[in-house]
């Protein structure tokens, strides 16, 4: 196992580094900058105008981008849309698709449904009607649904790739707490062609997005553990800087801790995911790699947020300051992993049934 990004890793995090440089919007305002870099091409099929990359390069890219607390749908374009359909979906609809990525348009999923998030049965239902599929259920919590150009939708036949302006949707904004648009998205017998409708594969898209969910926050708290120690280091109390002070010491190095396990978690889980052994051996501990990392980010990463809060003092709560950007995006993603408790559960399952 070698953890270590390699060249294209690397030269992907440097143009993600290089046009932070140049840039100061981190939130939609960047999209299009981000479009102009390439960057949404890094994972596409060769054949579709893409660099023909994979997992770990968008790993880099995503990590790089919440170091900084980009908010833009680069998680959910490249982690729950694109990744998840290469290979899967046919070459007409690929045409369509990938390009349009490339361009800048936004995908998402809609991985939960009421009391069931990353639902792995799903009630929403797809029924074949002639030539065409009609998708029917409700989901919540899905990301950019007022962007998106298309939708994954799990559904009891598998996944639906929905045109998001499609006849039958229904969106009701909820709220998020970093301002991301995100609605429960309501279908209503709403009609795709059956190419649109691929069979199976939802356990692959809960894999890819677990684990770019983890990449977000191996960078959140990189991002956030070094905003906190040049705070400490330079604000002064008492005559001394706060560093000097023991107890703030003991939690910056507990917070550092956790960034550490917290890094070796998603690189362990996403390295894993992006090795090409198909073998169920190789899978079941692919499974286990991504369950401790969702409950590491559940339970661990929001908690070492509220402890930089902390260490912030008064300033944590300046919205001119930037780390209320790292704190929300933080519960954002816990939540949509559906809390702690939620994946201790999932966690104590898979122990108990091996």
């Amino acid at each position: 196992m070698d953890f270590d990004r390699d060249e294209s890793q690397d030269a992907v995090a440097e143009v993600v580094v290089s046009l932070l440089e140049r840039n100061s919007a981190r939130d939609i305002e960047l999209w299009p900058s981000i479009v102009e870099s390439g960057l949404l091409g890094v994972a596409l099929p060769e054949g579709f105008g893409g660099d023909g990359m994979g997992l770990l390069e968008v790993s880099a890219m995503l990590t790089e981008l919440a170091t900084d607390a980009v908010q833009t749908p680069a998680l959910v374009t490249l982690g729950f849309g694109a990744l998840p359909l290469i290979g899967r979906i046919p070459d007409e609809l690929a045409e369509r698709i990938f390009p349009a990525v490339a361009e800048g348009a936004v995908l998402t999923a809609a991985l939960h449904e009421p009391g069931a998030p990353f639902t792995v049965k799903p009630e929403t239902t797809a029924v074949v009607d002639g030539d065409s599929v009609r998708i029917t259920g409700h989901k919540i919590g899905v990301p950019y649904a007022d962007r998106a150009r298309w939708i994954l939708v799990p559904t009891d036949s598998g996944i639906a790739v929905v045109d998001g302006d499609a006849p039958g949707i229904t969106r009701l904004a909820s709220p998020s707490s970093d301002g991301t648009p995100e609605f429960s998205v309501h279908f209503d017998g709403v009609a795709i062609p059956a190419a649109q409708l691929l069979a199976g594969g939802i356990t692959e898209l809960h894999r890819l997005a677990l684990a770019s969910i983890g990449s977000v926050a191996d960078g959140l708290l990189k991002g956030v553990l070094a905003l906190t120690a040049e705070h400490v280091r330079t604000r002064h109390q008492f005559g001394r800087p706060l560093a000097e002070f023991q107890a703030v010491a003991q939690q910056i190095a507990d917070v550092y801790v956790v960034s550490r396990t917290l890094h070796a978690a998603a690189a362990s889980a996403n390295w894993a995911l992006a090795q090409p052994d198909p073998g169920p051996e190789h899978r079941e501990r692919t499974d286990d790699d991504l369950d401790v990392l969702a409950y590491a980010v559940a339970s661990d990463l929001p908690a070492a947020m509220q402890k930089c809060h902390h260490l912030h003092g008064g300033i944590g709560v300046d919205m001119t300051h930037p780390l209320h950007r790292y704190y929300s995006q933080a519960k954002d993603i816990a939540r949509w992993l559906g809390g702690a408790s939620f994946r201790l559960d999932r966690l104590g399952a898979r122990c108990s049934s091996t």
